[in-house]
């Protein structure tokens, strides 16, 4: 797996980030994986709908099986207090 997924423990990609804050949060990832041009359009289709700006995703970069690729999207999400 490619460095680029792993992050780094010394950093934070959020600005304001404290232990509160951070504990307060979700980390979510949301990972595609398949064909190049599968990986595209999805991508396109999700920012179409409003899920996510194309520039929030990974750098493509080759998966396991031949003539694959993955993207990833890491979002935080504050925890809410009740599952309504």
């Amino acid at each position: 797996m490619s460095q680029e997924f792993v992050p780094d423990e010394n950093s934070s990609d959020c600005p304001n980030s404290d232990s509160a804050a951070v504990s307060e949060q979700d980390v979510l990832l949301v990972t595609l994986v398949g064909s190049p041009q599968g990986v595209r359009e999805t991508i396109l289709t999700l920012y179409r709908l409003g899920f996510a700006e194309v520039g929030d995703w990974s750098p493509v970069q080759r998966a396991a099986n031949a003539g694959q690729v993955m993207s990833v999207l890491i979002r935080r999400k504050v925890r809410s207090s009740s599952l309504a």
